[in-house]
């Protein structure tokens, strides 16, 4: 669905992003990740037709009244009511559907203040509010900066909710900087640091690669001496105390750890509550890849 091909923005003498070059599938979650300043906004930018690239291509794969955007920080009109303001955004994207406007209201969370002025809103609540404006148009791309960023913890799920609903139905591209967020939604990633695509592919994908073998091991009493048992086995390449009752061992593989990690800790005397391998998370495999 979305094409990109050599893609570079400067702005003077700083390269926004160089040389990226990545492919979206039709009806894909792809979540853009990145720190600030990685080059995710100049991205979506592009994409949208708000900003032109220096050089390479970028090609949507829909016509543009099918395509909607949601900047990081909506703005609109203050004295526009919420209704009012969804119900322009879907005259301009030639939707003639009214239930349409109350359902991606009441979809946003946004039902029980439909009527009143958004000057009066707060950054989470205009943030639904352009979550809804860029859904009433049923869109079958969906380019979303940053969307839950500025809500609490109960709205940043809503809203994932909504983002992970619409995968078939819709193309979508979010970025953030909240790697749980795209872990929980995404199917598919790109990463970014300064401006160059470091990665793309599945989540899954980039977790098989970046996992350590390792176990996470939940003991009963000192955890510390423990570890300090199972250092000497050729099997550990490592074994350090994470919390309290809480060891992470590292070992050569998984079949030597399933072999002998329990009849090692029980030589121990050590009174286990747990043993699970270690889950390793975007965030982990992301900072590996970027340090």
């Amino acid at each position: 669905m979305i094409r990109v091909q050599g893609l570079s923005k400067h702005y003077g003498s700083h390269i926004a992003l160089d040389d990226v070059t990545l492919n979206v599938p039709v009806g894909a979650v792809y979540g853009l990740v990145g720190p600030n300043g990685a080059g995710k906004t100049t991205l979506l930018s592009i994409l949208a037709g708000l900003r032109a690239p220096t050089s390479g291509e970028a090609t949507i794969d829909a016509p543009h009244t099918r395509t909607a955007v949601l900047p990081d920080a909506p703005r609109f009109d203050r004295w526009l009511t919420a209704r009012e303001v969804v119900e322009l955004a879907a005259h301009l994207a030639g939707q003639t559907d009214e239930a349409a406007v109350v359902r991606v209201i009441q979809g946003a969370g946004l039902a029980h203040a439909a009527d009143r002025a958004v000057g009066g809103f707060s950054r989470g609540m205009l943030q639904r509010l352009g979550i809804a404006a860029a859904l009433v148009g049923d869109p079958v791309v969906v380019l979303l900066d940053e969307p839950a960023a500025a809500l609490d913890p109960a709205g940043r799920r809503e809203v994932l909710d909504l983002v992970r609903d619409m995968r078939g139905a819709a193309t979508v591209v979010f970025s953030s900087h909240i790697l749980s967020d795209v872990q929980a939604v995404s199917d598919t990633v790109g990463i970014l640091h300064e401006g160059r695509l470091r990665y793309e592919g599945r989540v899954a994908e980039l977790l098989d690669q970046a996992a350590e073998t390792a176990y996470i091991v939940a003991v009963r009493g000192d955890a510390t001496t423990v570890a300090s048992g199972l250092e000497p086995e050729p099997w550990v390449e490592g074994a350090t105390v994470e919390a309290d009752g809480v060891l992470r061992v590292a070992v050569t593989s998984l079949s030597d750890a399933e072999q002998h990690l329990v009849p090692a800790l029980a030589a121990l005397r050590a009174t286990v509550v747990s043993v699970e391998p270690e889950a390793v998370t975007l965030e982990q495999a992301f900072l590996e890849m970027t340090s």
